[in-house]
């Protein structure tokens, strides 16, 4: 049964990939938008770093829920 636990944490911490590729998404179209138009930086930055924050979320989420699956004994 610890086998399953470790195969499930280890599945959990997936969701750093997918966080990993939605913040690299997000900068490089931040940094297409700012090149197209300069004088709109400042939106652009400011929605940057929100998207960012709510993909980095999800990583922690992931990151917290297999910690969970490894250290907390289900039902004992």
């Amino acid at each position: 049964m610890d086998g399953l636990l470790a195969i499930g944490a280890g599945i959990a911490v997936f969701t750093c990939l997918g966080a990993g590729i939605g913040i690299g998404i997000v900068f490089g179209h931040a940094v297409d938008g700012i090149a197209r138009q300069p004088e709109a930086s400042g939106k652009i930055v400011s929605t940057t770093i929100l998207g960012a924050a709510l993909a980095e979320s999800t990583a922690i989420y992931g990151l917290v829920v297999s910690l969970i699956i490894l250290f907390v004994k289900w039902g004992s």
